[in-house]
């Protein structure tokens, strides 16, 4: 399984009021809330955010409250992977429980830069950066994690497994 796209570089701490912010929450359907994803922190993130595009962070990424939203809206975006120093771990078990790939990777999180083309193996946690020719080793997931991810989310998997 891998993911390629272009990068939306932000810093440390991105709480989820501003991946999504809390004024929206009263909206049910994920497909409209997604419309105003990041829009405090980069007001042109869901006019430019193409599917299988890839966001980048430091430290923190996700912190703030436990909602499932903000994970849920930059999946409903396309975003194909979260890449970070470092996740809130109520946000790390969140994107995992809807299926969004998340990897923590220090040295490329700081590595890479906004517009740059990157590429992820899943299988083996290895993260390119197309455009500088610089690759990096992040963890990979364990095959169960993959295969939660692989099917769309947690109750997804679940489901399959009954089948």
């Amino acid at each position: 399984m891998n993911a390629k796209g272009k990068v939306f570089k932000y810093g440390d701490n991105v709480d989820t009021d501003v991946i999504i912010p809390a004024r929206y929450l009263n909206i049910a359907d994920s497909k409209e809330l997604s419309t105003h994803a990041m829009e405090d922190i980069d007001a042109d993130f869901v006019k430019n955010m193409h599917p299988g595009d890839i966001v980048v962070a430091t430290r923190n990424f996700g912190c703030g409250s436990s909602r499932e939203h903000a994970p849920l809206v930059l999946r409903e975006n396309g975003v194909s992977c979260v890449i970070a120093s470092s996740f809130a771990r109520i946000f790390y078990r969140n994107a995992i429980n809807i299926g969004l790939p998340i990897l923590e990777c220090e040295a490329a999180a700081n590595g890479i830069d906004a517009g740059d083309e990157v590429e992820v193996n899943f299988d083996t946690g290895v993260i390119t950066d197309v455009t500088k020719g610089e690759s990096w080793q992040a963890a990979a997931f364990p095959p169960f994690i993959q295969n939660i991810i692989k099917a769309g989310g947690l109750l997804k998997s679940l489901k399959e497994r009954e089948a």
